[in-house]
């Protein structure tokens, strides 16, 4: 076992081998264990090349092969360290048990969901075929029309097969691994760990009851990041809105960073019961993208992205190269939808009732002196002093919630509830069981 007691490089790490494959495998091997964990220093190309008798080439190649599948990253004079969410795992929720309301999920309501059976026999058309056209006409046409009347420009479009497909596209086209992302903090934790599996370095962007802190997008962009992702709507996990004035504030930040690419996930759509702020206008490299997960359903594994021309074209070159496009039959069903008479009627109510549902809880934790910023969306973010010790407590009392650490790069503690199914009666229950969960002390700093 070698021992490093240089740059803070943790003391005990088993690294071996003699080639850069068995060299990478060991690092990796060491990430897996718990050896070296997120952040920790590598030895020094010289330093490991030495100890273990090969070439500062060979383990130079070793930590391009980490870094290329988004196990460390370089940080500049702080050497090679292993990434922030090292794609080793994956992130799973937590079995709920019977008996115990599940808020922890994300997901919205069934029971404001089109009949996706129904549809089925309604919508689908016959199968696509090699050489037909990528995406239906009739799908770009509903786009269209929804992108323009936000503000969106929707000159160019592409299908692709959900949000995250959609961003891990455009992020793998424009940007390299060690390239740093500004990103909200909290933020998802799907799209944290993509930052992870890409080699990409998250640069933490604070988000207050507005969106992301203007100061600190700055901060992000001193810091180096080439990226800016972001929420306009139903942010996740704090349900906050970017206002008209807060998205001034910020594009106010981007304008001196022309090449900074814009990357916006409008994920809940119509669910989010608020309008839908864009920062792109004008800016050189932007995409935004918008999936029917939240408003027909998370199976439906479609969504539809804007961008500027040559961000679009990359994106959809990318896909011709895998999965070619996104199946017809998922296209024509979502086209279905979008036309039925019916469906304008579902999605008023299922907006309304998220913004009720959300708004009880809301209501009865100001009532309790612990106020959130949620303002649309399917979900609230709670600070507590001790996110385990919560959980672990509104657990018992038959409340399941989702741990804050996904969430979080260097944001504060707390706790995500999804409110898309919680009862208007439920809300006052759940507050009271949250603040038997906390400590007295933090109830107190708000109501002082």
């Amino acid at each position: 076992m070698l021992q490093y007691k240089a740059m803070n490089v943790p003391e005990q790490i088993s690294i071996t081998g003699d080639s850069a494959a068995s060299i990478a495998a060991s690092v990796e091997a060491a990430i897996g264990t718990g050896e070296l964990g997120a952040g920790d220093p590598l030895p020094t190309v010289r330093d490991l090349a030495d100890r273990l008798g090969v070439s500062p080439a060979t383990v130079a190649a070793a930590y391009r092969r980490l870094g290329g599948r988004g196990l460390v990253a370089g940080a500049g004079r702080r050497g090679t360290r292993v990434s922030h969410r090292p794609p080793l795992f994956l992130r799973v929720l937590e079995d709920v048990p019977a008996g115990v309301r599940n808020l922890a999920d994300g997901n919205p309501d069934p029971k404001l969901l089109p009949d996706l059976k129904a549809a089925l026999k309604r919508f689908v058309a016959g199968p696509a075929m090699y050489g037909d056209r990528v995406n239906l006409p009739e799908l770009l046409e509903i786009a269209h029309s929804a992108f323009a009347d936000d503000g969106i420009d929707p000159s160019h479009l592409a299908v692709v097969a959900g949000a995250l497909d959609g961003i891990e596209k455009v992020l793998a086209s424009e940007l390299r691994p060690g390239d740093r992302v500004a990103v909200e903090d909290p933020g998802f934790p799907r799209a944290l760990d993509l930052l992870g599996a890409l080699g990409l370095v998250p640069e933490p962007v604070p988000v207050d009851d507005r969106g992301p802190n203007p100061e600190g997008l700055s901060r992000a962009l001193r810091g180096g990041a080439r990226a800016f992702f972001l929420t306009p709507r139903a942010h996740n996990p704090t349900g906050v809105v970017i206002d008209p004035e807060r998205a001034e504030e910020l594009s106010a930040r981007l304008r001196p960073h022309p090449d900074v690419l814009l990357i916006e996930d409008d994920h809940a759509g119509e669910a989010a019961g608020a309008p839908c702020t864009t920062l792109s206008a004008g800016r050189e490299r932007w995409a935004m993208v918008r999936t029917v997960s939240k408003t027909l359903g998370p199976d439906l594994r479609l969504a539809v992205m804007a961008g500027d021309q040559a961000t679009i074209a990359r994106v959809e070159g990318r896909q011709l190269l895998g999965m070619g496009w996104v199946s017809h039959l998922l296209q024509g069903i979502v086209v279905g939808l979008l036309k039925d008479p019916a469906t304008p009627a579902l999605l008023r109510r299922a907006e309304r009732t998220y913004a009720r549902r959300r708004g009880a809880l809301v209501a009865a934790l100001s009532e309790r002196g612990i106020p959130v910023a949620a303002r649309s969306g399917l979900n609230v973010w709670i600070p507590v002093p001790d996110e385990r010790a919560a959980a672990a407590a509104l657990m018992k009392e038959g409340w399941a919630v989702a741990r804050g650490e996904p969430f979080r790069v260097r944001a504060e503690p707390g706790i995500r509830v999804t409110t898309a199914t919680l009862e208007a009666s439920e809300a006052e229950e759940f507050a009271s069981a949250l603040v038997r969960s906390i400590n007295p002390r933090y109830v107190r700093t708000y109501t002082a």
